[in-house]
């Protein structure tokens, strides 16, 4: 028995394992998930804001100057429902990148009109910047008003001679042995007490301070630097330091060295030696280089090296001037003249 059963067991055979035929369905469905994922994703990207584009297409349209309907807001959809849209002629005679409208096609009258417009806007803007350089000579000169007061008190005025030109309030500080001894760049007691008195003037304004730095034409040699532009740079340097320690922002100063490239005076003549050997405080302007080129004009004389005027003498001489003024004005109802007051 056990013979035929294990006989039984050895004719037993293993059933095959069951094949599936259905597997490319997985593989195919995977395939399906990923082209809608890949469409999904595209239509996204696709899809447009339609305010968000209305706005650059106004942006647009501003500044090349041109309107139209696509211009405005009413873009079409991307699904093809558009929507018409007027097209703008572009001009031959235009060049787009520098703002002209083109006058070929216009008649004379248009063209004298265009030209008249366009002189109108240059006076307008002429006027406007005089008035700006007249409006800061204004300022300059209460500037100088100040300084000159604190150099008045401290008996100091005939030291420093001021102008005003392109950059603004020139203060210049003759040096002539007072500021700087011969060769050297080491403040003297005279220097230190000069600059020590105006710089609290300065130190209230908000304009930038450059100083620059000047020798004469002598060709003596330097004793202590190679050449006059280290020795005039040294001196504006020194300058610069003093006005720091005595209350001016760092942030607003600088310092610059002419050697004998800026004189004065003609260095002809005899005073050259002392007045062209100088340190110059400049009080920027705060204007444009367009406005600021009118300064000279508008400070007339003050535009020429003068002493300071204090606040008394410019108040004396404005009641002198006015004084004159009334001493030549006829009364209308006598014809006489009206005599000044004491």
């Amino acid at each position: 028995m056990s013979s035929s059963g294990g006989r039984r067991k050895a004719k037993h055979e293993e059933h095959e394992e069951h094949v599936n035929h259905e597997r490319w369905l997985v593989s195919y469905a995977d395939m399906l998930t990923l082209l809608f994922v890949l469409f999904v994703v595209l239509f996204s990207m696709s899809s447009v804001d339609q305010k968000k584009f209305a706005e650059l297409a106004a942006g647009l349209s501003e500044g090349f100057g041109a309107s139209s309907v696509a211009m405005t807001g009413n873009v079409s959809n991307l699904e093809g429902a558009g929507q018409s849209t007027n097209v703008v002629p572009i001009d031959p005679g235009t060049n787009p990148g520098d703002g002209s409208t083109g006058t070929e096609d216009m008649t004379k009258e248009q063209k004298e009109a265009v030209e008249r417009a366009i002189r109108a806007a240059s006076r307008k803007q002429a006027s406007a910047n005089a008035k700006a350089a007249t409006k800061e000579v204004e300022n300059l000169k209460e500037i100088e008003k100040k300084i000159a007061d604190a150099l008045a008190a401290a008996k100091l005025l005939n030291q420093v001679k001021f102008t005003i030109n392109e950059r603004g309030l020139v203060v210049t500080v003759v040096t002539n042995e007072v500021v700087f001894a011969g060769n050297r760049a080491e403040l003297r007691p005279g220097g230190r007490k000069i600059l020590g008195t105006i710089a609290p003037a300065l130190a209230q304004l908000p304009n930038n301070i450059e100083v620059d730095g000047n020798t004469n034409q002598l060709k003596a040699t330097t004793s202590f630097y190679p050449s006059g532009w280290e020795l005039s740079a040294a001196r504006a340097s020194t300058t610069v330091r003093y006005l720091v320690n005595h209350g001016l922002a760092k942030d607003r100063m600088s310092a610059v060295g002419f050697s004998d490239t800026k004189p004065l005076i003609d260095p002809k003549d005899p005073r050259a030696v002392t007045m062209n050997r100088r340190v110059d405080v400049v009080v920027l302007t705060r204007l444009n280089a367009e406005q600021a080129a009118l300064l000279p004009a508008a400070a007339g004389n003050d535009a020429k090296l003068h002493t300071g005027t204090t606040t008394a003498q410019a108040e004396a001489r404005a009641k002198a001037e006015a004084g004159t003024t009334e001493s030549t004005t006829e009364t209308p109802a006598t014809g006489s003249t009206t005599v000044p007051h004491d």
